[in-house]
């Protein structure tokens, strides 16, 4: 089978029947074998039902129904472990992305050489206030943390190598990031792809502005994850180290003071009275719970079973 396409929706019920018909359409003039993947995850509306029904007029047609709204990683993550497809195509519901780009998006992966695409929606029509402009600033931290330098890192219209997508875990919300996850996993050539941004022609967006205060969060646990996830002692061990080290250091000079004082019979407070005291006391205590944190951190990880902790790609 040529491609998979995965689309995760909520709510979406006037904007299904225009998109599988438009698929269709580029799908017979591209004479691909394919599958649609939808993910209703918890409409509240008829999008089930509409799913179901075009399952029955287009055997090419899946659906997976969660029982309530988990999420668009989620929903991507039960929509790859179903794809049987060599190429994956992951787009929106909502008529935002056009699936005319599917044939480029797919040929870059067959034929260009890239593990995965990322489509870069250049001209929008979102509102520039409440959208363009915080996703710029996004897209900006997103590539200078991560080494990835895409233009859009939220762009919902992606193709991956199937090998990709059966390697890369996306959980939480960690499906802006899933060129970081690939990055990671040993997937090197990511590739972008100048895409056209439609105008939404049904309903209202999904998303508020908590998805960008999110998202900033989800960028600092992924910066975080792939930089120490392996390996927490070089992080929290090193803090630590350097916490408690500081500590001694300063609960020494506040003794050696106080040492000082009395044999030049100087006036010298009690060392308890000393606020400092109290501070180098908790350096130390801090550090000590630092290093013990990447201590058991390692532990877990030595642990767990050796598959969690690398992918083997050929062995002999």
């Amino acid at each position: 089978m040529n491609l998979s396409i995965v689309i995760p929706l909520l709510n979406e019920e006037e904007s299904l029947t225009e998109l599988h018909s438009w698929i269709e359409k580029v799908m017979l003039q591209n004479n691909f074998s394919y599958e649609v993947i939808f993910i209703d995850d918890g409409s509240t509306d008829t999008s089930w039902d509409i799913i179901e029904r075009l399952a029955t007029q287009n055997p090419n047609v899946k659906g997976i129904r969660f029982l309530k709204n988990y999420g668009k990683s989620q929903a991507l993550h039960a929509g790859f472990a179903r794809a049987e497809g060599d190429v994956i195509i992951t787009m929106d519901a909502d008529l935002q992305d056009s699936p005319e780009e599917i044939p480029d998006l797919y040929a870059m992966v067959t034929t260009g050489g890239f593990d995965m695409v990322s489509g870069w929606k250049k001209k929008r029509y979102d509102s520039v206030v409440f959208k363009n402009l915080p996703s710029k600033l996004f897209n900006w931290a997103a590539r200078k943390t991560s080494g990835v330098y895409l233009h859009d890192f939220n762009c919902g219209l992606k193709s991956y190598k199937k090998e990709v997508v059966k390697t890369v875990e996306v959980s939480g919300e960690m499906h802006r990031y899933i060129p970081v996850l690939a990055k990671n996993a040993g997937f090197n050539k990511i590739g972008e792809k100048v895409v056209q941004h439609q105008a939404r022609k049904y309903g209202s967006t999904k998303f508020g502005i908590e998805r960008f205060i999110n998202g900033f969060l989800d960028l600092i646990t992924i910066w975080f994850l792939s930089r120490f996830g392996k390996r927490p002692m070089h992080f929290f061990g090193a803090l630590g180290v350097l916490m408690f080290f500081i500590g001694v250091l300063s609960a020494g000079y506040i003794g050696i003071n106080k040492l000082y004082k009395l044999a030049m019979h100087e006036k010298a407070i009690l060392v308890t009275d000393n606020p400092w005291f109290y501070i180098a006391l908790t350096t130390m205590i801090i550090g000590s719970q630092l290093f013990l944190a990447g201590f058991l951190g390692e532990i877990i990880l030595r642990t767990k079973n050796n598959e969690e902790r690398y992918k083997i790609s050929k062995s002999l």
